[in-house]
């Protein structure tokens, strides 16, 4: 019988060891967030002085991490001190602020002191509620927005730059997930108008990937935020089979804030090229930084088998064309397309999920720079005027 009890106390405790071994470890895991960044971000030169931000309120959040959910708030803080809006957590709270541009209608740029509404999503409260471009954001929850953004890295710990001050007012304007937002405008002409907008994740509208409209011998397919979506392929493939092969086409990327993935954008630019063709510039920083070896290739878009126009479409973009959508552009553009439209959403480079340590709590950030095939930025492309 003592064998018997000794055996079962044994499997109780290999039992035991393995579950430990596979407890997350969450103050590890917080601890591991910075040395991620640090190995991996692929942008350092754009924060202030080139490293990382550290302040007493972070050091404290990152000790005081104990289980998932303030593991969760210290990511999402440590990350927002990139103020890049291509840095996010694969989880959030109920309360956490809406990520910018998909869930955002209202595009803020600093202006000298005063933070300009540069442009509208189409659709939107936003634009049901008149603000317009050109409008100034004057205040956000009743807070003057200069005051408001202070408060936003004043919690952090941190003090206001210029590329933090136009981050945070964008997030702001965007609001928390859960609630509306009170937000108060000044028109040109001085007026100021106090509004109330709903969050925009309360939109849960149901629309196809992509939309068809065709009028004066001219297509335009409008993509509907679906360039991460495989079904994409079949319906652009359908859509552009029944275009005249002599028609005017639009293919208008207008709405694209989530970005996607490249085997749906190459499979799109994949119907104008006869022939391989170059459209993007990668470059991986954090390889050259353990190895002191640079690596950099050139992406390229083939020709589909059986599928061919040789008349390219004009493109239309704007700021809520993001990442993926964005690429799509400079590949167009590479290839000889009009690029036709106002500043993208400058997101930068290319985005890789990490995990950290032995959670299920996922961060994204951007690990490799994207450029034209001239060499240029991509989050620098700005259309030119149509020839």
């Amino acid at each position: 019988m003592t064998r018997f009890r000794n055996v079962a106390l044994a499997i109780v405790g290999l039992a035991m060891l393995v579950g430990a071994k596979d407890t997350p470890d969450y103050r590890s895991a917080a601890q591991s967030l910075e040395t991620m960044i640090r190995d991996h971000y692929a942008y350092p030169e754009k924060l202030p002085e080139g490293r990382l931000p550290q302040s007493a309120e972070l050091d404290r959040e990152r000790d005081e991490v104990k289980d998932s959910k303030t593991l969760l708030r210290y990511a999402e803080d440590r990350i927002t001190t990139l103020a890049d809006h291509h840095a996010i957590t694969g989880r959030s709270f109920s309360d956490s602020w809406a990520v910018i541009p998909t869930y955002a209608d209202l595009w803020i740029v600093r202006q000298g002191n005063s933070f300009i509404v540069d442009a509208v999503r189409d659709d939107s409260p936003a634009a049901a509620a008149g603000i317009r471009a050109g409008d100034s954001l004057v205040s956000i929850d009743g807070a003057a927005v200069t005051q408001a953004i202070e408060i936003f890295w004043s919690r952090l710990g941190l003090s206001v730059t210029s590329r933090r001050a136009d981050y945070a007012a964008r997030v702001l304007a965007a609001g928390r997930r859960d609630r509306s937002r009170k937000l108060s405008f000044k028109k040109p002409d001085g007026t100021v108008r106090d509004v109330t907008l709903p969050s925009l994740y309360r939109d849960a509208s149901d629309r196809p990937v992509v939309s068809v409209a065709a009028a004066s011998g001219k297509t335009t397919i409008r993509f509907n935020n679906s360039l991460g979506d495989s079904t994409t392929i079949a319906a652009f493939d359908q859509a552009i089979a029944g275009v005249p092969l002599t028609g005017a086409l639009v293919l208008d990327l207008r709405d694209t804030p989530s970005g996607g993935n490249t085997t749906v954008a190459r499979a799109i630019m994949g119907w104008f090229v006869d022939r391989a063709r170059s459209y993007q510039i990668h470059n991986r920083p954090d390889e050259e930084r353990e190895t002191g070896i640079a690596r950099q290739w050139v992406e390229q878009v083939m020709p589909r088998r059986g599928k061919y126009r040789s008349r390219l479409p004009t493109i239309l973009v704007g700021r809520w064309t993001g990442s993926m959508g964005e690429g799509l552009a400079i590949g167009f553009a590479a290839i000889g397309a009009d690029i036709v439209g106002g500043p993208m959403a400058e997101l930068n480079g290319s985005v890789e999920d990490f995990t950290l340590g032995k959670t299920d709590l996922i961060v994204k950030i951007p690990t490799e720079r994207l450029m034209t095939v001239t060499g240029a930025p991509r989050e620098n492309f700005r259309p030119e005027p149509p020839r």
